[in-house]
């Protein structure tokens, strides 16, 4: 006796239901929280302005393997290894600006990564001076030493342009760099002739 059309489609509703709750069981919840890279790292309590510094200024050998931390205009995106990001706002009214002089090799870099940049010259000291371009007022005159990544950074007021001017042992580099939201936050182009 071959069933009734009803019982059919009462089976078939059955066994996509059953279906639906064995994968469901299988599959990760959606709305779990996912693991907080910022948390697993002690890094939670910074805002964006003390994360870079507490990158930043980290030995290199010292730092989180596994840890992405790139510096955009208005955040710092943080992930570990390619998994997802967290956005850690920065000050509306400043700018990240790093920087790597170099004398003998550099490479292209536009957001500065925290954790895996390195540049030529680590730990090493420099002078570096930043005026604005439109009234030539001094944002920043410092002689300091390179982080140990090889970089030096400048905290400069948003939507401006600056020259810059790096020495190092009797060179001298110069560069001019813009604090705009499409502007780039690491500057590695510093010839240091």
């Amino acid at each position: 006796m071959a069933p009734s059309p009803l019982r059919s489609k009462n089976l078939f509703a059955l066994a996509v239901t059953v279906g639906a709750l064995v994968l469901s069981a299988c599959s990760p919840d959606p709305a779990a929280p996912v693991p907080d890279t910022l948390t697993a790292h002690g890094l939670q309590e910074l805002d964006g302005r003390e994360l870079i510094e507490r990158l930043d200024a980290l030995p290199v050998d010292a730092r989180p393997d596994g840890l992405i931390a790139s510096v955009h205009p208005d955040a710092v995106l943080v992930s570990e290894d390619d998994g997802p990001e967290t956005a850690v706002p920065l000050p509306d009214d400043e700018f990240y600006l790093s920087i790597a002089p170099y004398v003998g090799s550099t490479h292209a870099c536009y957001f500065h990564s925290l954790t895996t940049c390195l540049g030529e010259l680590r730990d090493q000291p420099i002078r570096v001076l930043a005026t604005n371009r439109t009234d030539g007022a001094v944002l920043a005159d410092s002689t300091t030493r390179t982080y140990d990544n090889g970089f030096v950074g400048l905290w400069l007021p948003r939507d401006i342009e600056a020259d810059v001017v790096v020495e190092y042992a009797g060179r001298t580099g110069r560069t001019t760099v813009g604090t705009g939201p499409d502007d780039p936050t690491c500057i590695t182009t510093v010839d240091l002739a």
